[in-house]
């Protein structure tokens, strides 16, 4: 596969990270609504997502005309638990918008085959004009825990998650305790994910800043989803001073 330069993005406040990344996504939606007159985003519903997100909501970007889509979320939640990923991106980014735009929500109340193949059908095959993601403390792209499947046939599945991954909401102040965190969800694949125009990591804090490391240093590797991005032709990587590795710079 052909392997790309990975942009990377330094700054030293969170504030200042979404404000570059949000505005690098409001441009790409912009231009799609124009030459389009839609624009198809895939998000990732997370703190480490906040500042971009508030940021592009803040654009002025016409959302009526934009399509949303989101990466995973949990089986076995209450469909109104605020962790469940859907609730979240509604409560802290569709109803900041200007204007109402199309969300494409995950129904994890259906059995898990099928609650992943309507997800797959309902995000279609046309590519997406932006993808914005995180990256976890296990280098994970959505709920794609290692050893992740960088050429999965199907567009989103049902996975079994990790503890590191699951270890990671409680830390993060999601869940109390481990045996809170559902051990299932439903993912869109990377291959998925990466079929995009653009993709835009934003990533924080110093828990994420070895899996930060790896995903630069390392050539594409099962082990660390992360490096993945190589193989797409324009990913940036936008970093805060704790996830920021020693040694990395602007690109």
């Amino acid at each position: 596969m052909p392997l790309y330069p990975l942009a990377v993005h330094r700054f030293s406040t969170t504030h200042e990270l979404g404000h570059a990344a949000g505005a690098r996504a409001a441009v790409h939606i912009a231009q799609a609504i124009e030459e389009r007159g839609t624009a198809r985003v895939m998000l990732a519903a997370a703190p480490s997502q906040l500042a971009t997100l508030q940021a592009l909501a803040a654009s002025d970007v016409d959302f009526s005309r934009v399509e949303f889509f989101h990466m995973d979320d949990y089986l076995g939640l209450a469909p109104d638990a605020p962790q469940g990923f859907g609730n979240w991106l509604e409560n802290n980014f569709l109803s900041q918008l200007s204007q109402p735009a199309a969300f494409y929500r995950i129904d994890a109340s259906r059995p898990p085959e099928e609650s992943a193949a309507a997800y797959a059908e309902a995000m279609g095959e046309a590519e997406f004009d932006v993808t914005l993601c995180g990256l976890g403390v296990n280098g994970h792209l959505a709920f794609n825990d290692p050893p992740a499947d960088f050429e999965d046939p199907f567009a989103a599945r049902p996975v079994l998650l990790d503890d590191v991954s699951r270890g990671q909401q409680v830390d993060e102040g999601h869940f109390p305790d481990l045996d809170a965190v559902p051990a299932q969800a439903i993912t869109v694949t990377i291959p998925r994910l990466l079929h995009a125009r653009h993709v835009i990591c934003s990533v924080l804090g110093i828990a994420k800043r070895q899996a930060v490391a790896d995903t630069i240093a390392r050539e594409p590797d099962p082990q660390y989803p992360g490096t993945a991005l190589h193989t797409h032709r324009d990913a940036h990587l936008y970093l805060d001073a704790g996830s920021t590795p020693d040694g990395a710079d602007d690109e």
